[in-house]
């Protein structure tokens, strides 16, 4: 079984590689040096959660001046697990008010049963 959105949660899971990303979302693109002075991890560290974050599909190498590697983030890669989250929601929202009409139903139908089940113990 294929879970493509698996690794995108994965990667995201990690609070340094999300400060990244949010980077990313503000200037556009970035460096392993510039993620390095900005960031309390050494420059290996900032190059592995790049390659983690690649690996998921979010980053790739954009063009950059001379010899310096930058990155940016990957057009429309978290469309799918946006779309699986949109849908996940729906899908609990929708069963949480068929549970909270049911169970307003229930009370509604029967509130002698429901006294009655509250009362303490006569002891």
């Amino acid at each position: 079984m294929s879970d493509p959105i698996g690794p995108v949660f994965a990667a995201l899971a990690d609070p340094t590689r999300r400060t990244m990303v949010q980077a990313l979302l503000r200037d556009g693109t970035t460096s392993v040096p510039a993620l390095t002075a900005a960031l309390p991890i050494s420059r290996q560290a900032v190059a592995k959660h790049l390659a983690t974050l690649d690996g998921a599909g979010l980053i790739e190498r954009a063009p950059g001046p001379g010899r310096e590697v930058r990155y940016r983030l990957r057009e429309r890669a978290l469309v799918p697990a946006a779309s699986w989250l949109t849908e996940t929601q729906h899908t609990w929202d929708t069963r949480l008010a068929r549970l909270k009409a049911t169970v307003e139903a229930s009370a509604t139908r029967s509130p002698g049963a429901r006294r009655a089940s509250s009362r303490e113990p006569a002891g």
